[in-house]
């Protein structure tokens, strides 16, 4: 029982905490066209692009059950680890100063640029019933982007596990409720968010899942078992915070 929740545990934090953050990048898209060109078509765009993702998670949810388990714990386990190492990689980056941070209200303020500069629309400026191709376009494709990515998180971080499936997407479907209700009362791009350090345990927490996925798509018997997810973690953690300052370093010297 007690490894089955540390498994739970790490399933839901993994997925709730990735699905946050793409929400929240989807969520100043959405603010920045909606504001601008109309909420009616911007938010049936992102609507749509929603219906489509659940149907996505369905029938690829269905499919993977009738996967070989090691085989699929292999192959989901390699992608994790890989789609981890990506995030992780940026978010060091940034936590050394050699990128720039993403900063949500700068992207809110170009893309409301951007949705008043494009096409023509008697909608624009202000929340009318006129249908808006561009604003229902536009939402449609940043929902479709960023769920994207948490499908596939969704569905990796359940396709390892027997019965994970339901907590990865409980994970994913709070944080969408989360970002939703606070959009709804703030009604400006959610900036105060610590989207850097959330990508930073994301990444740790996704390559640990991949890890451990690997490690039981090889047959390997991991020690402690499921307890072993909590060792990946730390593990990963203390490697990516030691790049941190072997990286600050290397920009102090550059």
């Amino acid at each position: 029982m007690e490894t089955n929740w540390a498994h739970l545990g790490t399933s839901i934090g993994a997925s709730f905490l990735a699905s946050l953050v793409e929400c929240v990048e989807a969520l100043t898209v959405i603010l920045a066209v909606g504001s601008v060109r109309g909420w009616r078509s911007a938010l049936a765009g992102c609507a749509a692009a929603v219906g489509i993702l659940f149907v996505i998670v369905l029938i690829l949810g269905r499919a993977l059950l009738r996967a070989p388990l090691h085989a699929l714990q292999l192959v989901v386990g390699i992608l994790l680890v890989l789609f981890g190492l990506r995030w992780l990689r940026k978010a060091i980056l940034r936590a050394a100063t050699l990128i720039p941070f993403h900063d949500e209200v700068t992207v809110f303020e170009k893309n409301t640029a951007l949705a008043s500069s494009t096409g023509s629309n008697s909608d624009t400026g202000s929340n009318s019933d006129t249908w808006d191709k561009v604003a229902f376009a536009s939402t449609f494709n940043i929902t479709m982007l960023e769920g994207t990515e948490v499908v596939f998180i969704v569905i990796a971080v359940g396709a390892g596990g027997t019965g994970m499936s339901i907590p990865a997407g409980v994970g994913a479907f709070a944080a969408l409720i989360v970002v939703t209700v606070l959009g709804l009362i703030l009604q400006r791009p959610l900036s105060r968010v610590p989207e850097n350090a959330l990508k930073f345990v994301v990444g740790v927490l996704l390559s640990a899942f991949g890890t451990f996925w690997v490690g039981e798509g090889m047959n390997l018997q991991w020690p402690g078992s499921d307890w072993s997810i909590v060792a990946l973690i730390i593990c990963y953690l203390a490697l990516a915070g030691a790049m941190v300052s072997v990286c600050r370093r290397f920009a102090h010297f550059a």
